[in-house]
């Protein structure tokens, strides 16, 4: 019993911290978006706020561009990163400047892939200039508008550009360490590349390709500075709704802030349980 025990009492006081600092900022957020919030002076609970949110115009919109945004980088991020990760496999000889170079974006802060998206993709950037000056557009303008659109593409390439070197970090660990003899028992049976990646290897990272797939859904979908500097001026994501309502001079917003960030946190734990459901249905990953 005290060897199964020390794992958790060593992890004990890390833990506590970060479930005491969690779990008393959900309370104090719950607590606040059904009104309560003695320093403005509602000290009564009410439902009102909930209500405004839900039935307000921009609402639904707000939540379907959010989970857009979300579902489609992430969703991309795991097929990219997967892939990434089997070509680094691929690589022959010295493989350390290339596993040095795809780290690269994992290291750098979503504030700084947003200005590169930016500088790289607006219609004054860097690939609309060196279009015009080889002669592909006559004008800078004829590129065509990726960023502030309603279809989101500038926030999900920020996103793309940050997520798929993760995925591919997480998956190419256990791949690098997947003995060679499976895959060269496997080609001497016959089979082709494609059938060794998807009937040997695929199977071995699954479990790592969906934690990746869940970090990276709830994170982009809590997220509010890409959509924040990349994203249209409606409809807002949801997290850029919680960022507004909070800075509102008016303190008596606070309350509305705090039903979009329950809210948001809701739906996730709903989505991921739902994934996490469909997974072990359609995928039955046996240890």
């Amino acid at each position: 019993m005290r060897q199964k025990l020390k794992p958790y009492l060593l992890l004990f006081p890390i833990l506590f911290v970060l479930v005491t600092i969690f779990v008393s900022g959900i309370i104090m957020g719950l607590i606040q978006s059904l009104g309560y919030f003695k320093a403005v002076g509602l000290t009564e609970f009410t439902l009102k706020y909930y209500k405004e949110v839900l039935t307000s115009k921009g609402f639904i919109s707000s939540l379907r561009f959010s989970l857009y945004t979300s579902f489609t980088s992430s969703i991309m991020a795991v097929v990219c990163g997967v892939l990434l990760s089997y070509a680094i496999l691929q690589v022959k000889g010295k493989k350390e400047i290339v596993e040095s170079l795809y780290r690269i974006p994992i290291i750098v802060p979503h504030i700084v892939s947003v200005l590169l998206v930016y500088n790289i993709l607006s219609q004054s950037g860097i690939l609309p200039r060196i279009l015009y000056e080889t002669g592909l557009i006559t004008d800078q303008s004829q590129f065509p508008s990726i960023l502030y659109e309603r279809n989101g593409i500038g926030v999900i390439i920020a996103y793309l550009w940050k997520e798929i070197p993760f995925v591919a970090l997480t998956t190419y660990t256990i791949l690098s360490k997947v003995s060679s003899k499976l895959s060269d028992v496997a080609g001497n049976l016959g089979a082709n590349k494609r059938q060794i990646f998807f009937y040997i290897l695929l199977p071995l990272i699954m479990p790592s390709v969906f934690s990746s797939f869940i970090i990276i859904f709830a994170f982009s979908f809590g997220a509010y500075e890409v959509p924040l500097l990349l994203g249209p001026t409606q409809p807002k994501a949801l997290s850029v709704q919680a960022f507004i309502e909070y800075n509102n001079p008016v303190l008596a917003n606070r309350s509305y802030a705090m039903v979009y960030n329950i809210l948001i946190t809701l739906i996730a734990l709903i989505l991921t349980w739902l994934y996490y459901k469909a997974f072990e249905k359609v995928y039955k990953y046996d240890r």
